[in-house]
This record gives structure tokens, C-alpha cells and sequence, in this order.
């Protein structure tokens, strides 16, 4: 009895394990706060609601989302080896196989493309790709080479509310263009702001990803500030062009003011803390900013 006991805790602390890794390839909770973005421009969007395109348009995106981060982490293994922040997701610390990961994530990249292009409409098939491919064949090779790749992933990441729009509307236009063009511009500060707290880890895999040569100076300091102030005028498009109403514009100045802030602290202090303070108000500015333009639509 106690021999079938031992096989019983050992098969369910190895079937645990395996789904702790299958979480840390997929990068579960960053996959979720990407559909949140999607979810919140759907519900825009939509005049009345459906329960099979918001389920394919969640379940799609967060595979697309997974199989990014999954491919990402294939493509990166041995450099994840030498950080400290990634030293221990699944492929690098050799719990699974490259070859495993690599299918694990082809497969429900594929699952969730099809997800997309068929229980929604092609556009929002294409814009998965466009996200996907550009993610893992473009930015994450680029990365070593020049700090331009921030750019470069500024795309993918900008995709998922632009997502959301036309996965009830089928088409591209003004609107869903706007909702990209915020969360575009808000990459930036938010990126560097994490680019900076773990610079020093990222220089042990090649990385320079600060908009600097100088990597933690006052010119990257300015550039992130620059970045936080244009997200102001970028995030009142929507009212400008009367889709969204005066909430959203007071809630714009605001909240584009109160990230400014601690931008400019940062620039003015130059500290690592400084840095966590505006990556973390980063991750509170854009969905309240989304959740306003959903509340003060017109």
C-alpha cells in the first residue's frame, strides 16, 4: 500500500512540475494582461455581445501570446542560461527539452491561429501572425544586435488591442488605429523602465536595450520622459476625434501627467528604484486608461 502510495505523490508532483513549466514557457501571467488589451477594445467594438468571439478572441490570443513567449525561449535558451532573471525557465535549466518546447509552442501557436482565422474573421488571423512572426523572427534575434529591437517589438506588442477591435468588426480603420498607435507609444517608457532595473543582468547575455550607448545615463533617462510626455497627446486621439468623450480626455491628462511623473524622477535620479516605481505604474496606466475609453465611448 505505502509502495502505491510513493508512485500516487510521485506522479502528482511530477504532473505539477510539468504544468509549472508549461506556465513558465508561456509566461501565463504576462499572456493574460496582453488579452486583457484585446478584450477591452472587443467589448468597444461590439454592439451586442458574443460569447463565441470573445472566448475564440481570448483563447486565440492567448495562445498566439504563449507560443511567442514559448518560441522566444527556444530561440534564447543558452542566453537565458546566463541571467539571473531567466536562468531558470524550463528549456534553460534543461527540465525540457528544446525539441519539446519548441513543438509544445508550434502547436498551440498553430491552435491558436486557426482559432483566430476561423472563429473569427482572416484580418484577425493575419494580425496574429504578423504578431507572432515579428516577435520571434525579428525582434527576438535583433535584441543582441542594436537597442533598435525595442522598436521593432513596439509592433507586436501594439497589435492586441488593434486585435480586439477587429475581431468584431472584421475590418481595419480610424479607431482600432488610434487604440495601436497608444499602446505603441506607452511601450517605450514601460519597456526601458524594465530595461533599466535589469540592465546589468541583461549585459551578462549581450543585451543593450536602453535608448543610450551609455546605457543607465541622463540621455536614456531624457528619452524615457520624451516618450511618457508624447503618450499624452497620443492617448487624447480618441477624443480629438469624438470616439471617446471629456472622461476620457480629463483621465488622459491625468494619468498621462502622473506617469510623466515618475518618468521625470527617474530622469532626475537616475536610481534603480526610480525605475520600478515607473515600470509598476506603467502596468496600472494602460488598462485603466483602456477600461475609461470602453466606459466613455460615444
Amino acid at each position: 500500500m505505502d509502495k502505491y502510495n510513493i508512485v500516487e505523490v510521485s506522479s502528482s508532483q511530477i504532473l505539477k512540475e510539468k504544468i509549472q513549466d508549461l506556465a513558465l514557457l508561456l509566461k501565463l501571467r504576462l499572456s493574460f494582461l496582453v488579452v486583457i488589451s484585446a478584450v477591452l477594445t472587443y467589448l468597444f467594438a461590439a454592439e451586442s455581445f458574443s460569447w463565441i468571439k470573445f472566448m475564440a478572441l481570448v483563447v486565440g490570443g492567448f495562445l498566439v501570446t504563449g507560443a511567442s513567449n514559448g518560441l522566444n525561449q527556444w530561440l534564447e535558451k543558452d542566453l537565458d542560461r546566463l541571467m539571473e532573471r531567466t536562468k531558470n525557465r524550463p528549456i534553460a535549466a534543461e527540465r525540457m527539452s528544446k525539441k519539446e518546447g519548441f513543438w509544445i509552442s508550434v502547436f498551440i501557436g498553430v491552435l491558436g491561429l486557426a482559432t483566430l482565422f476561423f472563429f473569427l474573421n482572416p484580418l484577425s488571423g493575419i494580425l496574429g501572425t504578423l504578431a507572432l512572426f515579428t516577435y520571434v523572427a525579428i525582434y527576438t534575434p535583433l535584441k543582441r544586435i542594436t537597442p533598435f529591437a525595442v522598436f521593432v517589438g513596439a509592433f507586436p506588442g501594439a497589435i492586441p488591442p488593434m486585435l480586439g477591435y477587429v475581431a468584431e468588426t472584421g475590418s481595419f480603420g480610424l479607431i482600432p488605429g488610434l487604440f495601436f498607435a497608444v499602446q505603441f507609444i506607452w511601450q517605450f517608457p514601460h519597456f526601458w523602465a524594465i530595461a533599466w532595473k535589469i540592465d546589468d543582468d541583461y549585459a551578462k547575455a549581450g543585451f543593450s536595450l536602453l535608448p543610450s550607448k551609455g546605457r543607465k545615463d541622463k540621455t536614456s533617462g531624457f528619452l524615457i520622459f520624451v516618450y511618457a510626455l508624447f503618450l499624452i497627446p497620443v492617448s487624447l486621439t480618441p477624443y480629438w476625434f469624438n470616439i471617446t468623450g471629456t472622461i476620457s480626455a480629463i483621465a488622459a491628462l491625468v494619468l498621462g501627467l502622473w506617469f510623466a511623473w515618475y518618468a521625470l524622477k527617474l530622469y532626475l535620479k537616475l536610481e534603480d528604484k526610480a525605475a520600478s516605481r515607473l515600470m509598476f505604474a506603467s502596468f496600472f496606466y494602460l488598462p485603466i486608461m483602456q477600461l475609461i475609453y470602453l466606459l466613455n465611448k460615444i
